[in-house]
């Protein structure tokens, strides 16, 4: 328990006005998600937004010294689960992409993922991005103090797993302030009444990945992408949350 940080009031303002940067950004990048468009230039649009603000985007350079992540933003397209890297792939009607932003900001994070649909998507793919959209709310819905970390990850399994799809394992939430990731972990899966209590102070993320296959996961060769083992689609939405006294707040809307 120790290693879980409470956010101080003046910790918490900071990191508002980071996941205000976040949700500024993916509002910058809507009107550009659209056939033919690349990755890359996403990419461009929203490094250019997070400096313009006096941001630094907390993506590029993380990781390991021997291969840092190369971009600002995570884009990941239709089987790609996370940390998609942008290149110069066109965005095609039908597709769909999940767009990761993160920033630092007065020295503290904001962590957020939202999932577009490109153009026309089936109703197939549709359904799994409601599904997980419905599933982030779902764990936000049960965030409060004493609930525990279980209660969230059985609320996401239960929803997605009770419509036939598979939650991924490997990746999960994570404690986030002055660093990127911190504890606690926070799994999308689990069973109500286990884990660690949250309370007031406690900041970190919730991001399901949902696929349309099975759970299953893949790392590419680059050390960063993570695909479907079955090459189903996967769609991802995230929130950086604090836990208050009466409930959460969103710090990333």
């Amino acid at each position: 328990m120790s290693r879980v940080s409470l956010k101080s009031a003046r910790e918490i303002e900071a990191m508002r006005r980071a996941g205000a940067l976040v949700a500024e950004t993916f509002r910058v990048l809507d009107p550009f998600v659209k056939p033919g468009v690349t990755l890359a230039e996403l990419d461009r649009i929203a490094e250019e937004h997070i400096r313009k603000a006096g941001a630094t985007p907390a993506y590029l350079g993380y990781g390991p010294r021997s291969n840092p992540f190369p971009a600002t933003i995570c884009a990941s397209v239709n089987e790609v689960i996370c940390h998609g890297i942008p290149d110069g792939r066109v965005l095609q009607g039908g597709d769909i992409i999940g767009v990761d932003i993160g920033v630092l900001m007065g020295g503290v994070y904001g962590d957020a993922c939202f999932t577009y649909t490109v153009g026309q998507v089936t109703p197939e793919i549709q359904a799994l991005v409601d599904t997980t959209r419905e599933s982030l709310s779902a764990g936000l819905d049960v965030v409060r103090p004493n609930a525990r970390v279980g209660d969230i990850g059985h609320a996401i399994q239960s929803l997605a797993e009770g419509r036939g799809y598979g939650v991924v394992r490997e990746y999960t939430g994570h404690g986030i302030g002055k660093r990127l990731h911190e504890e606690p972990t926070i799994y999308h899966t689990g069973a109500r009444y286990t884990g660690l209590k949250l309370q007031p102070g406690m900041v970190f993320t919730i991001e399901p990945m949902i696929n349309l296959g099975g759970p299953e996961t893949r790392l590419l060769e680059d050390g960063w992408t993570v695909i479907t083992a079955d090459k189903q689609p996967s769609a991802q939405f995230e929130h950086t949350l604090v836990v208050t006294p009466k409930g959460h707040e969103i710090l990333t809307l």
